[in-house]
């Protein structure tokens, strides 16, 4: 590091000369604004293209093609241009500046694709379905007095009670009991669990949407639930229709606790296994169950991770939306605010309605993160 605030902050003096603060380098100043100007320019312009006129690039392979190699290369130019620029300035200037060069470019990018979204966002969650008109806090009224809209937070609040819990307790669980097995035997229970992480939610509800599959009575059941079901002498089901105490929604609940159960085994597993042995024997020593150990002992110790994992799964289930669109998109009192959101803005043409929507969930996460963000910061200090 200080070699490096050398080259760029002070050059070292040739034999017989003194050494000194370095003045402007008018050259490599005016070069490297220039270039990265010019850089930052066609990058737009040639990103602008591909939205703007994709027919003239010839598929969306020859798009995807140029994006890489034009943001990775530019990227490399434009910091090219931008250290030249940097070396360009006095000594003392140089290094004060350096830091705020190289971190700035990406704080704008962040801004251009989170912030300044967000904020577009809550300005159109105060006008009109297509944009034109502000209509205050209309949008606001009409959605909670829309049925659908309180179903769906009570399915977020649902999901939110159910998915969280059941994927730390049982990802606990499973990586206590694969702990205890051989190592070979440990390696295939977790490869076998940690499996369905690998599956996009779309596949993993095309997956239940065949354990749900419903026939007509008489008829062979090739859904796992309604064979199993009609063997026990009941009648098959439509499942993903019954809203009564909100099973439908239960049901899916189902298929993200088994995508997330592998991300919990997995943290859970590696801080389970950073409890100091010698605490452990020192437990059984002293005459205390593997019950009261696993309670008393290994719980404590991991309850970081747990909450870690806790909030993580909590800010997933905010924005559920693939599992409730693939199954039902909503029907039979299964909504949740982010397929309801998607219809407003896409089958109902409503975007006003659909930003506010969105600025609510919005309201709701961000409780969530701040939490999560005092955790870590927590969790740093202690260590």
């Amino acid at each position: 590091m200080s070699q490096a605030v050398q080259d760029v902050g002070v050059r070292q003096p040739e034999q017989g000369q003194s050494a000194g603060p370095r003045s402007w380098d008018w050259a490599r100043f005016g070069i490297g604004l220039v270039g990265s100007v010019l850089v930052v320019w066609g990058l737009v312009n040639l990103f602008l293209a591909f939205g703007y006129y994709p027919e003239k690039f010839h598929g969306k392979f020859v798009i995807g093609g140029l994006a890489l190699i034009a943001g990775v290369g530019g990227a490399a130019i434009f910091f090219y241009f931008l250290n030249m620029l940097v070396e360009g300035l006095p000594s003392r200037s140089s290094i004060a500046v350096m830091p705020y060069a190289y971190l700035l470019p990406a704080i704008g990018l962040i801004g251009l694709m989170l912030i300044y979204p967000a904020i577009q966002t809550i300005n159109y969650s105060f006008a009109n379905a297509d944009s034109t008109a502000y209509v205050g806090l209309q949008n606001y009224k009409d959605i909670f007095k829309n049925q659908d809209f309180q179903d769906s937070i009570v399915n977020n609040i649902l999901w939110l009670l159910v998915v969280p819990v059941f994927a730390v307790a049982v990802g606990l669980v499973v990586a206590v009991m694969a702990d205890k097995l051989s190592v070979t035997g440990e390696k295939v229970s977790k490869s076998l669990i940690f499996v369905p992480m690998a599956i996009s939610f779309v596949g993993a509800s095309a997956i239940w949407g065949l354990v749900y599959a419903y026939n007509n009575p008489g008829q062979t059941q090739t859904g796992l639930l309604n064979a199993v079901w009609t063997g026990l002498g009941g009648d098959p089901q439509t499942w993903l229709s019954i809203s009564t105490a909100r099973l439908n929604s239960f049901l899916m609940m189902v298929i993200l606790i088994w995508l997330q159960v592998g991300f919990a085994m997995i943290l859970l597993s590696s801080a389970i296994k950073g409890v100091p042995e010698e605490t452990l024997e020192a437990a059984r020593i002293d005459g205390a169950s593997e019950w009261k150990i696993f309670w008393q002992v290994v719980v404590p110790q991991v309850k970081g991770t747990m909450i870690t994992v806790y909030v993580t799964v909590v800010i997933l289930v905010l924005k559920v939306f693939d599992i409730v669109y693939v199954l039902t998109n909503g029907r039979d009192k299964s909504n949740v605010i982010a397929n309801l959101f998607f219809n407003e803005l896409f089958a109902n043409g409503q975007a006003g309605i659909a930003s506010s929507i969105v600025v609510i969930l919005l309201i709701a996460v961000t409780p969530v993160l701040y939490y999560q963000v005092r955790h870590f910061r927590q969790e740093e200090l202690n260590r």
